[in-house]
């Protein structure tokens, strides 16, 4: 299950890549009172946002963990590349630790379960803390040759992979490059870093860590999973419908974990556009019929 341990080095990289734009995040308010907030930056930041989060929720979640759809090796290359500039790791790894999360969802072996320390508040509020990021500074590694195999086999996906330092400058420094033309100025590049580099990740990763930890303690859970996972719709669209998680628990291949009435799903819908354009193929849409099976009885 476990391929050895981090090296110090690789531990130093996650630590950094987690609380430098987490610091970011603690000086933007009162950057923002100081210096105004522009409608580019906001522009840069939103559209960033949304398509690093697209890469990582359709990209390496959907299709690269789960296998929802089948994709045309440009939109693979470009999955991979886009979901790595969301800065949560390289893809055969981040793929590798959500396998693993389902085979051992909320049960000893998975990486990042709130319910691993027990049921007291004390320990709960441990357990968040483990979910939502401290697990990420442990030393283990979960083993690819185990949970990885197919994309340790892709040389396209390989390659991608090693370049994951290059994407992590690219997707820092483009939003500079942008904010910096557009506004011609040397400020508006500072600026672009600030708020469409730094703090944007820094919004995008704990979204997404939030999955692992509110998503599994708090929320509905209409359909019957072998763990504790919970649709928490405060988060629907910030994740780009990861927070569904019940439901994608409850039906993992899914191409649409908002499978409810009204239950937006970003990235469902921008499967289907893949699909219309033939870029996607054999897209795992759910089926009525296996939700009104797996539908919990009202207590």
């Amino acid at each position: 299950m476990l391929a050895g341990e981090k090296t110090r080095f690789e531990n130093f990289l996650v630590k950094l890549f987690a609380v430098v734009p987490l610091l970011a995040v603690a000086a933007a308010v009162p950057l923002a009172w100081g210096w105004g907030l522009s409608w580019t930056d906001i522009g840069l930041a939103a559209g960033f946002y949304f398509l690093t989060c697209l890469g990582v929720t359709v990209g390496f979640h959907r299709y690269f963990t789960h296998g929802a759809f089948k994709a045309n090796r440009a939109l693979r290359i470009a999955l991979a590349a886009i979901g790595s500039m969301a800065m949560q790791g390289p893809v055969i790894g981040w793929v590798a630790d959500h396998r693993r999360h389902h085979a051992y969802a909320d049960r000893e072996g998975d990486p990042h379960s709130p319910w691993l320390f027990g049921t007291s508040a004390a320990a709960l509020a441990k357990g968040f803390w483990h979910a939502h990021m401290g697990w990420m500074f442990g030393r283990d590694k979960t083993n690819p040759r185990r949970f990885a195999p197919d994309l340790l086999a892709d040389d396209d996906i390989t390659r991608v992979d090693k370049l994951f330092p290059l994407l992590t400058v690219a997707t820092l420094l483009t939003p500079a490059l942008l904010g910096g033309l557009i506004t011609m100025s040397w400020w508006g590049a500072l600026t672009g870093f600030f708020w469409a580099g730094l703090v944007r990740v820094a919004l995008l990763h704990h979204v997404t860590w939030s999955v692992n930890s509110i998503c599994h303690m708090i929320g509905e859970r209409p359909y019957a999973a072998r763990d504790k996972s919970a649709n928490f719709w405060p988060l629907a669209i910030l994740s780009c419908g990861e927070s569904w998680h019940n439901s994608h628990h409850a039906d993992p291949t899914g191409a649409r974990h908002g499978v409810g009435r009204g239950q937006i799903d970003i990235s469902a819908r921008v499967i289907w556009i893949f699909e219309k354009l033939g870029w996607a193929t054999q897209v795992r849409w759910p089926r009525p019929e296996r939700f009104a099976k797996l539908a919990n009885k009202p207590a």
